[in-house]
């Protein structure tokens, strides 16, 4: 051998050697030496760790495995791998989820256990049920009465069906004792200003999807009426926003008592009376007996600067014989023939000669008020436009109270 072949052959030997010793420290070099699938079983196995078939197995097990029992594990914090541990902030973000899922799991209200034709609203000796059919005339009859205008008829401004699609009439919901109560948040608009410094303050028990006035009327007037405790809940120029209501004002009464509005004090109407209670409600007619004044409107130049007892409130404008105050009566004269008309407009009719029709509210001149309800005969109450204003007089009014 010469001696170029020695060196080459001693060159090569080295090499293989070399070659032998560094594969033991493959994993200490860079990001390019991985170790190779094999190796990395073997040390499972030494570990006592299953391989990848004892793997494979369990796993097919495991989804069998409840949910149940899946949520219980990823709880454990100590149980599961760091690396599948739930961060904190997600922790948190759940635990405060939870509550709010426990209160939309809770049973729906149950709604009211009797008809609004079963509670007592307003007890007999309030006001609001006194008979004036033998009551004096106000020595101002006659001049208020021309200035309405003689000719004007009455109109029955409720029924059944829809006028430019909302019901006729002022609605109203019935709730029962577990109705939830909402907030009520007052504002102005471009309808009416912020009255809330004569309002309750709520929260009250009104029913998100609790029916509002027909919106081409303006008022607005939500009225949800609570027969298990007898208390009555109403809002005008309401909107439902958000989780409550929001509104111009809010009054709230007790039927089970003698009560009103503080003295000065609006309510959902401008005369600071009630609204429900002097709707003409189909349910009652058809028991046959209105016991109440009927509600009903005047335009702002025949309206008084005052109001009178059970009345609460007035607006602004001029004062003069010839003018008719807030929770003033008009009753239909004793001696006005009703025997032509349908059983149920009787019914009003005997009502506005023993009760009256009591001014409640600014609007078109003689409207009277009542709910709307499918039961009504749209062209049996527009036979009620036959009675002008001529068929009444004034109850004798007494003192009249002006807001100063």
């Amino acid at each position: 051998m010469n001696f170029p072949t020695s060196v080459f052959c001693i060159f090569l030997i080295f090499q293989i050697f070399m070659a032998g010793s560094c594969s033991k420290d493959k994993d200490t070099f860079g990001p390019e030496s991985v170790q190779p699938e094999a190796p990395i079983i073997e040390s499972r196995k030494e570990s006592g760790e299953p391989d990848e078939q004892e793997t494979e197995e369990q796993e097919e097990e495991q989804e069998g495995h409840s949910e149940e029992e899946e949520v219980e594990e990823e709880g454990s914090a100590e149980e599961q791998p760091q690396e599948e541990t739930m961060p904190e902030g997600q922790q948190e973000e759940e635990q405060q989820e939870a509550p709010e899922q426990e209160g939309q799991q809770e049973p729906p209200p149950s709604g009211p256990t009797k008809s609004v034709e079963e509670i007592t609203i307003f007890p007999q000796n309030h006001p609001l049920h006194d008979d004036v059919l033998g009551a004096s005339v106000d020595d101002n009859s006659d001049a208020i009465l021309e200035h309405i205008g003689l000719q004007t008829n009455i109109f029955a401004d409720f029924g059944s069906g829809t006028y430019q699609g909302e019901p006729i009439g002022i609605p109203y919901v019935s709730v029962g004792s577990d109705q939830p109560k909402v907030p009520i948040v007052f504002r102005g608009n471009g309808t009416d200003g912020n009255y809330g410094h004569q309002s309750e303050k709520g929260p009250f028990p009104i029913p998100l999807d609790a029916p509002v006035e027909a919106a081409f009327v303006g008022d607005g007037h939500v009225i949800s009426v609570d027969v298990d405790n007898g208390m009555l809940y109403e809002l005008y120029n309401a909107q439902q926003v958000g989780n409550g209501w929001e509104a111009s004002s809010a009054a709230v009464f007790n039927l089970n008592t003698v009560e009103f509005r503080p003295e000065g004090w609006t309510s959902a109407d401008a005369a600071g009376l009630p609204i429900f209670p002097l709707l003409i409600r189909y349910s009652e007619v058809a028991s046959g007996e209105i016991d109440h004044p009927i509600r009903f409107t005047l335009s702002r130049n025949k309206i008084y600067e005052g109001y009178i007892h059970p009345a609460r409130h007035s607006i602004q404008g001029e004062v003069g014989n010839h003018l008719l105050p807030f929770g003033a009566r008009l009753r239909l004269k004793d001696d006005f023939d009703i025997s032509g008309f349908s059983q149920e407009n009787q019914v009003i009719l005997r009502a506005l000669k023993k009760y009256g029709l009591i001014l409640a509210d600014v609007g078109v001149d003689m409207y009277l008020k009542g709910d709307p309800n499918e039961n009504w005969n749209n062209a049996d109450l527009r036979e009620l436009k036959t009675i002008k204003v001529e068929n009444f007089e004034v109850v004798e009014m007494g003192q009249i109270k002006t807001n100063q």
